[in-house]
């Protein structure tokens, strides 16, 4: 059974950074596809980034201040979020799926239970 589990989420300024984890057991990541999402209060989930074994993505919005990485031997993909902007808080999310779902539909399968980013001054 996959399970995934986030973690790195805080409290952060306007402009700054948090790197955050997502670390899964149960499988290996060459089977999966990881991805980023997050949900702002009021709003609903949205993608951010997806890593597959061979591709990266991002939406828009996130280009340029995002990075998604895969730290194989842990089983652990980050998230290392840059230049947050105000109201930019949101609790984010990690899912799991093949690519094909995950990466280009943004689906998943499986889901952790979220790390909360606040961004404020």
């Amino acid at each position: 059974q996959l399970q995934l589990v986030e973690s790195g989420g805080g409290l952060v300024q306007p402009g700054g950074s948090l790197r955050l984890s997502c670390a899964t057991s149960g499988v290996t990541l060459d089977s999966y596809a990881i991805g980023w999402f997050r949900q702002a209060p009021g709003k609903e989930r949205e993608a951010v980034s997806c890593i597959s074994t061979t591709d990266l993505y991002y939406v828009a919005s996130v280009k340029g201040r995002f990075i998604i990485t895969r730290e194989k031997a842990k089983n652990t993909v980050h998230l290392q979020i840059n230049n947050l902007k105000p109201g930019g808080t949101a609790v984010y999310y990690c899912g799991a799926d093949v690519e094909q779902a995950l990466c280009r539909l943004w689906g998943a399968g499986y889901w952790g239970q979220g790390t909360q980013v606040t961004v404020s001054s």
